[in-house]
């Protein structure tokens, strides 16, 4: 770890000028302090927001939700969260440990950097952490990649979960600035590599996650999340998937999904979703929807596997969310 200043922001306000000037927030730490240790990242002033008052967990007008972008991974136990959309409070008690849902924030969540071994390895090219130098894991060991979403600059996996259900319920990212407030839709925050692979959201200099906004969804709404990985907790996913279905009178009405485990980001699944509207659930359905989950993929020599193991990942979760009336 390099030498670096300290600064504890006592409001927004302050928050922001030391982030105009080069500051890196920090509030839970669970990822940026691991990857100072590396020196893969290596900021002069680290910005401490924790105590701002942005961990506020409310109900909006509709049926929405608004999640503090500093609520702790662990409040997917609150109630509203769990009851409106479970897909979330699944997603955030499918990641990590205890200890870290105890210290981690939503916001720090969605903007964690990738798990791929080469971005770790400050020996290692990667044009994520050294724009220009190349991808290792292009020829390297590549079972944990992307299949969706890559370029020939970046192969790498967005390891958040709630970052899937977020994606699949449309939810909107709330940011602060210099030039005050604006909203991003959440498709569009988290930016598939092309040919800047290093720079991975739609965060200008100096801003600030304050919420993450889910909009109203028609009622009633089953939703879950499904991680598929190579042991029971504690680990990445290889694939997953984030269901939320409206259905009503015997016929899907509405349907949102997205995978995670696959994808450069969090990846929507419009093909799938249009294929349920119209439509009675039935295994059979879910079986000849999900068969078109991995169209587009691009599997590299040691994450083939992951082309069929999406469509079973996605088959399985409709199953499980949609029943067979």
């Amino acid at each position: 770890m390099e030498p670096f200043a300290y600064t504890k922001a006592a409001d927004t306000r302050a928050a922001l000028a030391a982030g105009q000037r080069g500051g890196r927030y920090i509030a839970g730490g669970t990822t940026l302090v691991d990857l100072m240790r590396e020196t893969v990242e290596r900021p002069t002033e680290v910005v401490d927001i924790a105590g701002l008052p942005l961990r506020d967990i409310t109900l909006t007008p509709g049926g929405g939700l608004r999640l503090g972008a500093l609520a702790l991974m662990a409040d997917a136990a609150d109630p509203r969260v769990r009851t409106t959309f479970p897909v979330i409070s699944e997603a955030l008690e499918l990641s990590a440990s205890a200890q870290l849902r105890n210290m981690a924030t939503l916001g720090g969540n969605i903007m964690q950097r990738t798990r791929c071994t080469y971005f770790r390895d400050v020996t290692a090219n990667c044009n994520k952490r050294s724009p220009g130098s190349g991808c290792a894991a292009l020829q390297g060991i590549n079972r944990s990649h992307a299949i969706l979403g890559t370029s020939d600059q970046c192969v790498a996996t967005h390891p958040s979960d709630v970052a899937v259900a977020f994606t699949a319920l449309d939810a909107t990212v709330r940011l602060l600035g210099p030039d005050g407030e604006r909203t991003v839709a959440f498709g569009d925050f988290l930016l598939p590599p092309g040919t800047t692979p290093d720079r991975e959201h739609a965060l200008r200099p100096g801003e600030l996650i304050t919420a993450i906004d889910i909009p109203p969804h028609p009622r009633p709404l089953r939703s879950g999340y499904l991680k598929v990985r190579d042991r029971q907790s504690y680990e990445f996913a290889l694939t997953s998937a984030a269901v939320a279905l409206h259905i009503q009178g015997g016929v899907v009405r509405a349907a949102k999904i997205a995978a995670g485990g696959v994808g450069t980001v969090p990846w929507r699944l419009p093909a799938v979703e249009q294929r349920l509207i119209g439509k009675r659930p039935s295994g059979e359905l879910w079986a000849q929807v999900a068969a078109v989950a991995a169209d587009g993929a691009r599997p590299l020599e040691h994450n083939a596997f992951k082309v069929e193991l999406l469509k079973r990942t996605v088959e399985r979760q409709l199953r499980i969310v949609g029943g067979t009336e």
